[in-house]
């Protein structure tokens, strides 16, 4: 089986590059600048080039705020970037597996949002990446898109390395507790599309899919606020270092920002576990053995 990672030297990709795949598993990654999804015909030539059994996308424009004043980038990325992926899959009868987000969600539901519950981005983002989901679908039925949230890895820049930092730094954090969702680490995203990538090869060689096919959702297990997660983190900074900022609760009123995050971004992920047969960790248990690699092997990023 060979497969291709688009946007291999981001956060996702670089996990899915080192994760351990199927013996016999050919994985080639196009990273960014190499492959550029908002050049014309790099989708076209990356696929034509290596010629697939799977497409993974794992290019995405997530700079949530500088999508507000990046709206054309942040489209072409999310929305147009896929699209063309998909329809170079359809083309050729290759499976297509994306990542969407929790922000195709305006987080004011009382309850966990299903896969069945309507999308009401509230900003760029994820508007973009909600778009995205369509082009996919329109362009291909031979999809799985995986929604996530809160993703980090001891790669790339995320709240848990800033979290870090900032608190060997700082003697007072001040972090938002009224948002609530599931960290997510980006290995246990790309150990869950690796079984994917198993269970559609198994049914038909990956041409059907049957059941397998459609949106997603696939999370760190359990839910928090950012405030909670920061303590976590500072927890562990303590034990490593004997530092820890005092950690201050704030409201998202008390941190103005220019996008707005939604409040509940829990997500029922339990479609993934039934279908897919994936799961991932408890986001306490992924987390701490992120904060270990970052203080005894970290990745040069």
């Amino acid at each position: 089986m060979k497969v291709l990672v688009l946007g291999s030297n981001g956060q996702l990709g670089f996990e899915l590059m080192r994760v351990n795949w199927a013996p016999g598993t050919d994985v080639v990654g196009l990273p960014y600048p190499e492959f550029d999804v908002t050049r014309p015909g790099d989708v076209e030539k990356a696929v034509a080039t290596h010629a697939p059994d799977l497409l993974v996308n794992a290019t995405a424009h997530t700079a949530v705020d500088k999508a507000e004043s990046e709206v054309d980038l942040s489209f072409a990325v999310n929305r147009d970037g896929p699209g063309a992926m998909a329809a170079a899959c359809a083309a050729r009868g290759i499976p297509f597996i994306h990542v969407s987000t929790d922000y195709v969600f305006d987080g004011t539901k009382d309850g966990i949002y299903t896969e069945d519950d309507p999308i009401n981005p509230l900003g760029v983002y994820g508007a973009s990446k909600a778009a995205g989901e369509e082009a996919v679908r329109a362009a291909t039925p031979h999809h799985v898109i995986l929604r996530t949230s809160w993703v980090y890895s001891a790669y790339g820049n995320n709240f848990v390395k800033t979290m870090l930092r900032f608190g060997k730094e700082r003697e007072e954090m001040r972090v938002v507790a009224d948002q609530h969702g599931s960290p997510t680490a980006a290995a246990d995203l790309a150990a869950a599309i690796v079984q994917i990538a198993g269970t559609l090869e198994k049914i038909d060689g990956g041409k059907t899919g049957g059941a397998a096919w459609g949106t997603y959702h696939l999370t760190g297990s359990g839910y928090t606020t950012w405030h909670d997660f920061a303590e976590h983190i500072f927890r562990r900074l303590e034990e490593r270092t004997g530092k820890r900022p005092r950690l201050t609760a704030i409201g998202t009123a008390d941190y103005p920002t220019p996008a707005r995050r939604p409040a509940n971004s829990r997500l029922d992920c339990s479609r993934a576990k039934e279908r897919l047969g994936v799961a991932c960790p408890p986001w306490q248990d992924s987390l701490d053995r992120v904060i270990d690699e970052l203080f005894t092997n970290p990745p040069q990023a």
